[in-house]
């Protein structure tokens, strides 16, 4: 098969390989060089170079004086515009960082991408002990309450999901990482849309089951706000929302 042409699984081969490029640098990874990039993609180092060049031209890498590459400025305009569609900065910025502020614990909003869940924006808590979630890092998403909560309004049966669904909210303790706490509650677009959800997280021994608990109604309020804020009608959002029910 040449490059370019559609694979069996029905993708572009070309196409699937650039991106493989683009995901071998790992966070905080600022350049890597063509003989490490060949490993990480399992490809052939006149492959990569070929196609580093192609992303090259349009801005999505950059080979640095050394011979190393680097990703380009096209990759963080690729991010900025992917953000811009949950309005991070006029929207989820400020609601998180008022429910870190409130809840004295970090903020995070997760959306689903494919089988997965990522952090799409985060606003760490004013406690030295706290959880770290990396930006972009694929989650699973039936391990802690914010993929659960994802799952549940996205229609998953099972018992677990139907309560989720009930209370409007969900909490878990060590569920996927040993010792952190969280609680999640959905964030909804135009036509109830489900975009994401909204969540507290911190270490279990400041977050036992009965605070978070107390921490519920100020996660749920905020993902209401957020819900009307997304939704195109920020203006007409009151301080406090009725709790909304979600129906199949």
């Amino acid at each position: 098969m040449q490059s370019g042409q559609a694979s069996t699984e029905g993708g572009v081969t070309a196409v699937t390989r650039a991106l493989q490029i683009l995901d071998a640098f790992a966070l905080g990874e600022s350049h890597l060089p063509l003989a490490e990039l060949s490993r990480r993609c399992g490809l052939h180092k006149t492959t990569v170079l070929r196609l580093a060049r192609t992303l090259a031209l349009s801005g999505y890498m950059v080979q640095r004086d050394d011979g190393e590459w680097r990703l380009g400025p096209s990759t963080g305009w690729l991010g900025a515009r992917y953000q811009a569609g949950f309005d991070v900065q006029n929207v989820l910025e400020p609601a998180l960082r008022m429910l870190t502020q409130s809840s004295g614990e970090s903020a995070a909003f997760y959306v689903r991408e494919g089988n997965v869940r990522t952090c799409l924006v985060r606003v760490e808590g004013p406690q030295a002990l706290r959880h770290h979630a990396r930006m972009g890092e694929g989650l699973p998403l039936d391990q802690g309450s914010p993929g659960r909560v994802i799952l549940a309004f996205s229609g998953e049966p099972g018992r677990v999901y139907e309560q989720i669904r009930r209370q409007g909210y969900q909490w878990s303790i060590g569920e996927r990482e040993p010792g952190v706490s969280t609680v999640s509650a959905p964030v909804f677009g135009m036509n109830r849309r489900l975009l994401g959800s909204v969540c507290i997280s911190g270490p279990e021994s400041r977050l036992p089951p009965a605070k978070l608990e107390l921490l519920a109604p100020q996660v749920m309020d905020t993902a209401r706000q957020l819900s009307y804020a997304l939704a195109g009608n920020s203006s007409a959002a009151p301080a406090a929302l009725p709790q909304s029910r979600w129906h199949p």
